[in-house]
């Protein structure tokens, strides 16, 4: 299983980035406290978690305390060590997504313009857990945080791009994938 694990941290001089190894984790505390280390004075933590070009899982911590997890699939957990690691302890589901609203009058190809347009294709099978509020005070709202994962075509890794921009981090996050 390849996965792609960066820590971003957000101190007094701004946005930082690191790559955060799970191999050896023994739990999501463990893995908590990997993200502790990419800036120990941060007042907010997030690692971001891409698997198998298949799921994403977004851990927060803020001032180092009070862990908030978000899986895009439960089926993570179910199908690998490391998503059993991260969201086996989730045990509240994320909200529910919406069925698509169908455009007002207009074709599909205008829904097929913006990602995040009313009517896009989800795809049905999604199953997302845990909070998916984790980012809302940061400008991303639990709706655009479940529409990004279930829009059928997105990659985990497009997803974190799009977040990581929306939240002001994203030069770092690119940073971090050249290297």
């Amino acid at each position: 299983m390849s996965y792609f694990a960066a820590g971003v941290a957000r101190g007094p001089a701004g946005w930082s980035a690191a790559e955060v190894d799970l191999a050896g984790a023994a739990d999501v505390d463990e893995v908590a406290d990997r993200l502790r280390e990419v800036e120990p004075d941060a007042d907010l933590s997030l690692l971001f978690v891409e698997s198998d070009d298949s799921y994403l899982a977004i851990l927060r911590l803020d001032e180092g305390e009070d862990l908030r997890v978000f899986g895009s699939d439960s089926t993570f957990a179910a199908e690998s060590r490391l998503g059993s690691l991260l969201l086996g302890d989730v045990e509240t589901p994320a909200l529910e997504i919406d069925e698509p609203a169908e455009p007002d009058g207009g074709d599909e190809t205008d829904a097929e313009e913006d990602d995040a347009a009313p009517g896009a294709v989800v795809a049905p099978d999604v199953d997302p857990v845990g909070d998916a509020d984790l980012l809302a005070d940061l400008g991303v709202s639990s709706h655009k945080l479940l529409e990004l994962c279930s829009h059928e075509g997105m990659l985990p890794a497009d997803v974190i791009s799009e977040l990581c921009q929306a939240i002001g981090c994203g030069d770092e996050i690119e940073e971090l994938r050249e290297a």
